[in-house]
């Protein structure tokens, strides 16, 4: 009989269970569903004949919830979570959340900050012998020296601060394993210095006892903190490592130690995901949350279908390619569809799957025949000769979905990669075919932006591919019937972006009729490509200098910009007009963003009177003409596992 793993002596007395061989530490609440990390890894021991329990978002205040559980036999598994702990907490402005999707309740403040560390320190004064190993994204992505954007600094590598011996980056199912069957058959935690995708911290390079992979030395962390040119030259190396038939080994000298990043895994085969994905998961939220409302992040996967992991996309925003990496690791299409049927028989399901993709949904296929492409990007600055494009398999699948018994309608939502669709011939029939099936009345796209220099620092297509894609959009649902919506997203504030580059995407924003109520500001996470950028001013792949709107004025310029029709923006807009030598734009005819502030008042009076306040309307009402959507989809923030968008 399926159960959830235990979280309590009690559970595990039930079990006839005295001791456990591992605990996972989460920063999350436990939800037993493969789009949870602990989750994952959980039920993958479990398969592997391991005693597993959960101690899940413990108080960090003393060791009591740490010691719980009892002493694992083999070792404490630490992770923040499905989200790095900064990002969970914080707001892009770096102000304190005040939910947590993640936690019971969506209740904030159940994680501390910098969570891996701080629980690490907590099992050590609990159990000071017990091995502990660092995972999850929040690990991933701080493995080596990183900057930080709430400190403001370059911090050292997650493994000096948490004073863990090992470390295991990405998706993590191979490295855990081999680490379990090794530390098994009696091998200490710090022998375990040659299994690919782990780091690990050493004194000494020499001899073939620490140094099992050619390798590559890195400018240290002294040199990367004191000179930005260091750490763009740390970042390319690193950036260019990540291929697990090319990546090397890289060392990073921390305070007369050295880290050591083994190089990545093996992507997992299409049996391998198939196995995984079909484990014995509850697929819910553990019930002792019943009484505060259950976990929300649960409420967008329950009924969703990862069909694949990895994304060749190349966004500079994004750190996928430092965690699940480029190559698309899939499962079969009769995997999922197995999986669909058992979802059916739960009586919660009321036969709409939300959700079939991953980080993207229509990367369902490898890019290419070749595995050892480092530098070139699939889509960027145009699309590779190589790349295979082909969404056949991916509409067969969908049509196969539909077609079981209590499923009434199959919904993408994990974001379409418009600029690959419009690469494949037959882009007409493939949109045809989500408009009439699968889209709710609003496509979630990407553009990001509209301006050439912004553009190229994101890695995204030139303003006119997404134009053509609107276009075709608008054709295919007017053939159809439908009245359907684009939910564009933007972003402000990315590196690459003037004042100018913000009136031009305010200007494009205007003629589309579109009234974005939620817009994403960026924010420099560890392991993007725009955070180097961010941080140093410069594309570390190409070498060239990058504009980067630091100020917080600025930047909430930018923003204000993005939503000019808010009138407490006003203000915001009319000084950024200004400055960026834009005063046409703030005036009374139908192109002007703003009037005159002499006006405002008066304005604000007038439109109470005809009941087209914000209160009077809805947020995408536009300006007297078609919106490009009615309501305002929810942004997802990127877990690294599971959904994501692109």
């Amino acid at each position: 009989m399926k159960d959830f793993l235990p979280v309590s002596k009690e559970d595990m007395e039930a079990r006839g269970w005295y001791y456990l061989d591992y605990i996972i530490v989460t920063g999350d609440a436990y939800v037993d569903h493969p789009s949870f990390g602990a989750a994952l890894i959980g039920r993958l021991l479990e398969s592997r004949g391991y005693r597993v329990g959960i101690v899940a978002q413990p108080d960090w205040k003393n060791t009591m919830d740490f010691a719980a559980l009892g002493r694992p036999r083999y070792a404490f598994l630490i992770t923040a979570g499905n989200l790095d702990s900064m990002v969970a907490n914080y707001t892009a402005g770096k102000h304190k959340r005040t939910e947590d999707d993640y936690s019971p309740g969506g209740k904030a403040g159940l994680r501390p900050d910098r969570a891996c560390i701080v629980y690490a320190n907590r099992v050590r004064e609990a159990f000071p012998d017990v091995p502990v190993v660092l995972g999850g994204i929040e690990a991933s992505l701080r493995r080596l020296a990183h900057y930080d954007y709430w400190d403001d600094k370059v911090r050292r590598s997650i493994l000096i601060d948490a004073r863990a011996p090992l470390l295991v980056y990405g998706m993590g199912e191979q490295q855990i394993l081999e680490i379990a069957e090794r530390l098994k058959k009696g091998e200490a935690i710090e022998e375990l210095n040659d299994i690919r995708g782990t780091a690990f911290v050493t004194r000494d390079l020499s001899g073939e006892k620490n140094m099992l992979f050619s390798y590559k030395t890195l400018p240290s962390f002294q040199e990367m903190a004191e000179n930005k040119l260091k750490y763009a030259e740390a970042f390319r190396i690193q950036y260019l490592n990540q291929n697990p038939y090319t990546g090397q080994a890289l060392v990073q000298e921390h305070d007369g130690g050295y880290v050591v990043q083994n190089p990545p895994a093996r992507p997992l085969s299409e049996k391998e995901m198939d196995e995984l994905y079909s484990l014995p998961f509850m697929r819910a939220a553990h019930p002792k949350y019943a009484k505060q409302g259950g976990v929300p992040a649960l409420q967008e996967v329950e009924f969703s279908i990862t069909s694949h992991r990895g994304c060749f996309g190349g966004c500079a925003f994004c750190a996928l390619n430092f965690h699940q990496g480029r190559l698309i690791q899939k499962r079969s299409a009769e995997s999922i569809l197995t999986e669909i049927r058992q979802m059916t028989k739960s009586e919660n399901f009321k036969g709409i799957i939300h959700d079939i993709g991953g980080p993207t949904a229509n990367f369902r296929n490898p890019a290419c025949r070749g595995k050892r492409c480092t530098e070139r990007l699939c889509l960027y600055p145009e699309k590779c000769n190589n790349l295979q494009v082909d969404h056949a398999e991916y509409i067969d699948l969908l049509r196969k979905a539909r077609s079981i018994p209590g499923v009434k309608k199959v919904f993408v939502r994990s974001g379409v990669r418009f600029d690959y669709l419009m690469a494949d011939r037959k882009r007409k029939e493939i949109l045809k075919e989500l408009c009439e099936h699968h889209v709710s009345g609003l496509l979630k796209v990407a553009p990001e932006h509209v301006a050439a220099g912004t553009l190229q620092a994101m890695r995204k297509p030139p303003k006119q591919v997404f134009t053509a894609f609107r276009q075709l959009f608008y054709g295919v649902n007017k053939s159809i019937g439908k009245e359907q919506y684009l939910v564009p997203y933007f972003i402000a504030g990315h590196p690459g972006t003037t004042l100018k580059d913000a009136v031009e995407l305010a200007e494009y924003v205007r003629d589309l009729g579109y009234n974005p109520e939620q817009v994403q500001d960026f924010t420099p996470t560890p392991g993007s490509l725009a955070t180097c950028m961010y941080y140093t001013g410069i594309d570390p792949l190409t070498g060239k200098k990058v504009y980067v709107p630091k100020s917080e004025k600025e930047r909430r310029m930018q923003r204000a910009l993005l939503q000019y029709r808010d009138p407490k923006n006003h203000p915001l807009v009319r000084e950024a007009l200004r400055r960026a030598g834009r005063e046409d734009l703030i005036g009374y005819g139908p192109k002007a963003l703003v009037r005159p502030a002499k006006d405002t008042a008066k304005e604000k009076a007038i439109q109470k009177r005809k009941g087209k306040g914000r209160e009077g309307k809805k947020a995408f009402s536009g300006v007297g003409k078609r919106t490009e959507g009615k309501r305002n989809g929810h942004r997802e923030r990127a877990t690294g596992r599971g959904k994501g968008r692109k």
